[in-house]
């Protein structure tokens, strides 16, 4: 009994052990989180900031993110602005220099990455202008793929003696997104168009080729108005297209379009599940892509 007793007491301290040695990483939206957990497997222990059926344009800074911050070896942000209104509020409630920006521990995807929508200096009039460019990257597969190479790379900074593992899941992750790939295209080819609510699905749309034939917010980050709606049915009468939105979008605009168009409307969730891996992420993908062209209602 003696020997079990020390038996189990020695596998829960070899258990408290490897959490304790796991690097801390706190990443901004569920898509940071599932690159961290994809690339890091067991050497990491993710906490997810920014729910993913929220729009993390809009959060505020809490005292539970400032508590999470505080602990975290590695934060890992999406950037080029999309975090501005509540992160840096978060970073200095935290007080952990270590993933500041220009730190080790600090990690900006949008800045491992050729972005689009670039260039334009930020402007109220214009709406919510990134003018690093456009910041919703993690809609795009292949982006996602040459990130996750960055985060493997990184992680083996702060931790060498994983190198191997992190580079090869995300080379992993890389061959099953090249493996997608095609399929996704030939779904795309003959798809009409798509009216978005946000140009947050402008990466997907460019990935494979579907044109974008207009928003629903006249600018940015601005709702609808009556006549700008009326405006977009006369401009797309008689054309064929689909009209997609995020959970946390809306549903009037979109509703007031399908019905006046007669195009199909789908309402998806723009970032993947809080637990979700390398394969959820491309099923949330492939999602998006069936909707882009039609397949769901």
């Amino acid at each position: 009994m003696a020997l079990t007793i020390l038996g189990v007491v020695a596998a829960m301290a070899l258990s408290t052990a490897a959490v304790e040695a796991a690097i801390r990483v706190v990443a901004t939206t569920s898509s940071m989180g599932m690159l961290a957990r994809m690339v890091g497997g067991d050497a990491v222990d993710v906490t997810v900031l920014a729910p993913p059926d929220r729009d993390a344009h809009y959060l505020l800074a809490r005292p539970s993110m400032m508590l999470a911050l505080r602990r975290a070896e590695l934060l890992i942000t999406v950037g080029a602005g999309l975090e501005v209104a509540w992160l840096p509020a978060a970073l200095q409630g935290a007080s952990n220099p270590r993933i500041l920006p220009g730190q080790p521990g600090y990690f900006e995807g949008a800045a491992q990455l050729m972005l689009i929508e670039g260039g334009q200096a930020p402007d109220r009039a214009l709406g919510d202008v990134h003018s690093a460019g456009n910041p919703h990257f993690y809609m795009d597969p292949e982006r996602m793929a040459t990130l996750a190479l960055a985060v493997a790379d990184r992680l083996a900074r702060l931790d060498p003696d994983h190198r191997t593992g992190y580079e090869a899941r995300a080379i992993a992750f890389g061959e099953a997104v090249e493996a997608r790939v095609p399929g996704w295209r030939v779904a795309a080819r003959d798809a009409s168009g798509v009216v978005l609510y946000h140009k947050d699905i402008n990466y997907l749309a460019a990935f494979l080729g579907v044109p974008v034939l207009g928003y629903i917010e006249p600018i940015p980050g601005i709702p609808p108005t009556a006549s700008h709606l009326r405006d977009l049915v006369r401009g797309l009468a008689g054309t064929k297209g689909v009209i997609l939105h995020t959970s946390f979008q809306p549903r009037d605009g979109p509703e007031f379009l399908a019905r006046n168009l007669g195009w199909t409307r789908t309402q998806l969730q723009l970032e993947v599940p809080l637990d979700a891996d390398g394969a959820g992420y491309l099923d949330h993908i492939e999602a998006w892509v069936d909707a882009l062209v039609g397949s769901e209602s």
